[in-house]
């Protein structure tokens, strides 16, 4: 192989490398721009969303001075109010609890008494005056007093059956307004946090939703 030759193969060579190194330089940037640039990623973990809020700079603060600044204002809202927002809202009482309850109060309802007495001297009465009609005061009397005894007993199981489903109701009601009032309570603390929080955020330049 001459020298001519040589000199032909070693340009080429070249002429191959500049090539290759002006495309790869140009591909680059393209790989370089389809990554997000660092100021336009979002909060990884936000104490503002946490409890249902929502934080947005003034001042053009960045993500992690807002970062910063949320815990600050979370960890001052929760030393200020004494009130974990993130707590679960109370659960009260299980069913089988509540049904529990329930039984135990109709068990203990007021049961009526003497009615089947009352309903027996009633008819022992009325049988009477029939059977003086008709000429046996006595069995009259008799028969009288077991049918009001029959209407007597009747009458005192459907007073003392009433009386054991008010008690279970009322219980119920109780136990239902008892709930109402521990969500109520909790949410209450909640809105108390949520505005200690805002309050922390506002001085702070933030606008808190």
């Amino acid at each position: 192989m001459n020298r001519r030759t040589i000199a032909k193969s070693a340009m080429c060579f070249g002429l191959i490398l500049s090539a290759a190194s002006v495309a790869l330089a140009q591909a680059q940037p393209a790989q370089n721009s389809a990554a997000p640039a660092p100021a336009a990623q979002s909060l990884a973990w936000s104490p503002a969303q946490n409890i249902g809020m929502f934080a947005f700079p003034r001042n053009g603060q960045s993500a992690d001075q807002q970062l910063k600044d949320e815990s600050e204002c979370y960890g001052m809202a929760k030393q200020r109010t004494g009130i974990d927002a993130q707590a679960p809202p109370p659960k009260g009482l299980s069913e089988e609890e509540k049904k529990a309850a329930q039984q135990q109060a109709a068990n203990n309802a007021p049961q009526a008494q003497g009615t089947r007495v009352r309903g027996a001297a009633r008819g022992a009465a009325g049988g009477a005056a029939v059977g003086a009609i008709a000429g046996d005061a006595g069995k009259g009397a008799a028969a009288g007093a077991v049918v009001g005894t029959m209407k007597g007993g009747a009458a005192q199981r459907s007073a003392n059956a009433q009386s054991k489903q008010q008690a279970a109701a009322q219980t119920a009601a109780a136990q239902k307004k008892a709930e109402e009032q521990l969500l109520a309570q909790h949410q209450e603390g909640v809105d108390t946090f949520q505005r200690a929080f805002a309050a922390c955020m506002d001085a702070r330049n933030y606008s808190v939703k």
